[in-house]
């Protein structure tokens, strides 16, 4: 499968067979910089706030996803959308936010929305297996680097891709990826990525943090 950044918390999942799934599409207005999404499959929305579900900018689309539950497409992708929220008072600042599990080529995608919960054992167990985590580090919003980073240690992933942070041209009040990137080993992080192409083959023994190249997203 391949894993494609966006810019903010959109992501291009694209399975072997061809299936495309796009993750929280935004306003390029709203976040101030570019969002372009192809045709598309599958799209999933976290919530309804205009930087994770500005569905026109997406050209086509054959099945949305905005609720949590079980689903299928094509008995090839297999989603799960887990409710959580969006701050840590149990939603009373910002609402609702859903988590999607996405099973793809055999590999277990954990797209964490706008997470602003803290991290518990109860919410760890429903995540649990995590092969490759999608991740909000930019706070205010949502968690910031350091509960990030929790959620990390306890769901032991493979891959951990960092999403929600501010590069440049982005108006939002959140914080850069680099205080996250701090956290992690030198010999485990790898930078510079446009597009990750992922089998189970290419999992390791410790946790792998995938920075992609941001200077990709179109302005």
């Amino acid at each position: 499968m391949k894993i494609k950044w966006l810019g903010h918390s959109s992501f291009l999942l694209t399975e072997s067979t061809g299936i495309s799934l796009l993750t929280d599409p935004f306003d390029p207005e709203m976040v101030g910089y570019g969002f372009a999404a192809p045709d598309v499959d599958i799209v999933t929305v976290s919530h309804s706030h205009a930087d994770h579900n500005y569905l026109k900018g997406v050209k086509s689309y054959k099945q949305l996803y905005d609720a949590e539950g079980k689903f299928e497409y094509e008995g090839k992708v297999h989603i799960t959308g887990i409710m959580s929220s969006h701050d840590e008072c149990e939603g009373q600042k910002r609402g609702n936010n859903i988590i999607y599990k996405i099973g793809m080529d055999g590999l277990n995608i954990c797209h964490m929305g706008d997470i602003g919960e803290p991290c518990s054992p109860e919410l760890i167990e429903r995540l649990l297996p995590v092969n490759v985590l999608l991740i909000p580090v930019g706070g205010n919003y949502t968690v910031d680097a350091e509960l990030a980073k929790e959620y990390v240690d306890r769901l032991m992933p493979d891959i951990v891709i960092p999403m929600h942070y501010k590069i440049k041209h982005c108006e939002l009040d959140i914080d850069k990826v680099e205080p996250f990137a701090r956290m992690f080993d030198d010999e485990y992080v790898s930078e510079e990525i446009d597009e990750l192409d992922l089998d189970r083959m290419d999992l390791g023994d410790a946790t792998r943090l995938v920075i992609l190249d941001k200077t990709k997203i179109s302005q």
